[in-house]
């Protein structure tokens, strides 16, 4: 019975640890007023919470929903900057109608979440001249 108890007792701290790790991580919580593609994702208009993936790797995000069913994991690459960003700030690339996103920045990090450009931007691309960036501002 001790060795039980000392089991989960055990088992809970760790959890409590791996807990409050993922806790510290950045999140970005963003209203897009627009429609968006994330690899092959149209992802709906709305308030949307972007955390680290955890355990699923430290390049990983998760790209969720809040008032909306629309989820996403994506493999990110992370650049360095040359100074910390001023504002936690989501980009776009806008094509047409299209908005892709391009990167994510967190408030006084020097360094930037970077998606890959997916296929379909790519194919979208050949139809356009110029492309436009569009910034989102966190809340």
């Amino acid at each position: 019975m001790k060795k039980t108890a000392l089991t989960l007792v055990g088992a809970l701290s760790l959890l409590l640890v791996a807990g409050s790790a993922f806790a510290q991580s950045n999140e970005v919580r963003a209203n897009v007023p627009f429609d968006f593609v994330v690899n092959k994702t149209t992802m709906p208009a709305g308030t949307y919470q972007i955390v680290n993936g955890g355990t699923l790797g430290s390049e990983t995000i998760a790209i969720r929903g809040m008032n909306i069913k629309a989820s996403k994991l994506v493999t990110t690459s992370r650049e360095e900057s040359s100074k910390p960003s001023a504002k936690t700030k989501l980009v776009f690339h806008r094509l047409g109608d299209r908005y892709f996103l391009s990167q994510i920045w967190v408030e006084g990090s020097d360094s930037v979440r970077q998606l890959p450009k997916s296929q379909l931007e790519s194919e979208v691309a050949m139809d356009y001249a110029t492309q436009e960036v569009v910034l989102v501002a966190s809340r």
